[in-house]
């Protein structure tokens, strides 16, 4: 008998015993029949509803945009730094700075870090609870509460935070350093040291009017 035709006999047995391989146990991570390896199979499932909800409720808007360019041995290389307020205009707040050689991805870092940081503050309806300076750096802004229908009187950068945390009656006035940066975040840092009544008679040490204590049944 010929050598060959020993050795396609022989491998024909084998395929034959080969048992075939059941789908559900591969879906399922079992081991199956003639020692294949472990395949698992995930399906998951991202909740895209949340996400786009998420995005809905909340006010990102860019206030500026600075261009910087490097001088190389080839030309320029220019890179951008955003700066962008995150709101939901109920009292909720955010800024954060971003920078990237494209002005997209500037404003996706500056957005990141905006919901990362944001804060809750102090309202009294519409406007605010009191009169309050906000400094850093060079930037000082002062805040006015205002009547309603006034509007929010402010400089484009001040308008935008009040704007996203929900603020339409104000007065506001810059006082120190026109750096954009500098401005927004004085104003983040007076809308910080709001109080509300309640929180001053308690610091101070006095009792709390009935009419303002929340009623419990």
């Amino acid at each position: 008998m010929n050598p060959k035709d020993n050795h396609l006999s022989a491998s024909t047995t084998l395929l034959e015993e080969k048992q075939p391989v059941d789908l559900k146990e591969e879906e399922q991570g079992i081991e199956p029949k003639g020692g294949r390896k472990k395949i698992r199979r995930h399906s998951e499932k991202r909740d895209f509803k949340h996400e786009e909800t998420y995005h809905e409720e909340l006010m990102d808007r860019v206030i500026h945009v600075n261009r910087c360019a490097k001088v190389v041995k080839g030309g320029r290389r220019y890179s951008f730094g955003a700066l962008v307020v995150v709101g939901d205009r109920a009292g909720q707040i955010g800024i954060g700075f971003g920078k990237a050689n494209e002005v997209a991805d500037a404003v996706k870092k500056a957005t990141e870090s905006a919901r990362k940081k944001m804060q809750r503050i102090v309202r009294n309806g519409d406007t605010i609870p009191h009169e309050v300076i906000g400094e850093f750096s060079g930037g000082k802004v002062l805040m006015k509460p205002a009547s309603p229908g006034t509007g929010v009187i402010a400089g484009v950068i001040v308008r935008s935070i009040l704007e996203a945390a929900g603020i339409k009656d104000v007065l506001t006035k810059s006082l120190g350093s026109k750096n954009p940066y500098n401005v927004a975040k004085a104003t983040f840092k007076a809308l910080l040291q709001l109080k509300s009544r309640d929180e001053v008679l308690h610091k101070r040490g006095k009792d709390i009017p009935l009419a303002s204590q929340p009623i419990t049944e």
